[in-house]
């Protein structure tokens, strides 16, 4: 089965002789396209560094990650532009929006593949159908203070789909919302990784959600255990 990322016992020390820190120790995981799946584990416990490495922010130490058809780590990084990488097939969404304040919503969105060579109007174009599937199509032309921190989150899920990545990775998305609006964000993610067959990683600590996720991965001392969640339909 194809999936939207794997990684193979995969490791990262800090560090070297006595005080040597092994922060991840041969982590295995593996995301299907299209599903959505909760990491979640103590302050410490190496979720940070996994999520890390996974974007491409931090380099493993052994391992090998595959994204999508493409191995990207095998013992050492084997694409040559990780910027590129991290533009054009990884989004983020994190716990605070991080959108340009000087940039209207469409803009925001639209900015990433104007980046990557899009044409503007192409650009413009996929960042209004992302905030049509998205329901936030009235606030195009508003400015992100102009958003309250449900559709603010919203547009940056929509950032994180523009350039159609394999994988997002989601860092606490629903920390600052209340229930409904946690449940919202949650509902979205599984909407759009069916929709666009994205593989969708979630890293929290929100018991709110944690019910709705049908595959959790805990993290604890750098290693991980894979357990059935209990998939709770989010209405």
């Amino acid at each position: 089965m194809a999936h939207g990322i794997r990684i193979e016992n995969l490791s990262k020390r800090y560090g070297t002789g006595d005080t040597a820190v092994d922060a991840l120790k041969n982590v295995n995981m593996a995301v299907a396209p299209g599903a959505v799946v909760g990491l979640i584990g103590p302050s410490g416990s190496g979720k940070s560094t996994l999520l890390k490495c996974l974007g491409a922010v931090i380099k493993p130490t052994t391992g090998k990650m595959i994204l999508g058809d493409d191995v990207i780590f095998d013992n050492d990084w084997k694409i040559k532009d990780l910027r590129a990488l991290r533009r054009d097939k990884i989004g983020f969404v994190f716990q605070a929006p991080y959108l340009i304040p000087f940039l209207d919503v469409t803009d925001n969105i639209a900015l990433l593949p104007m980046l990557a060579g899009v044409p503007n109007k192409e650009a413009r174009a996929r960042a209004r159908a992302l905030l049509e599937a998205l329901d936030v199509a009235s606030r195009a032309r508003a400015m992100p203070a102009q958003l309250s921190g449900g559709e603010q989150q919203r547009v940056a899920i929509a950032r994180g789909l523009i350039n159609r990545p394999p994988v997002i990775l989601a860092d606490e998305p629903t920390a600052p919302l209340d229930s409904t609006r946690a449940l919202a964000v949650i509902r979205i993610l599984n909407d759009m990784a069916q929709r666009y067959q994205t593989a969708i990683i979630v890293v929290t600590h929100d018991e709110k959600i944690i019910p709705t996720f049908k595959r959790i991965y805990h993290i604890r001392d750098g290693v991980t255990y894979e357990e059935a969640g209990e998939g709770r339909a989010i209405l």
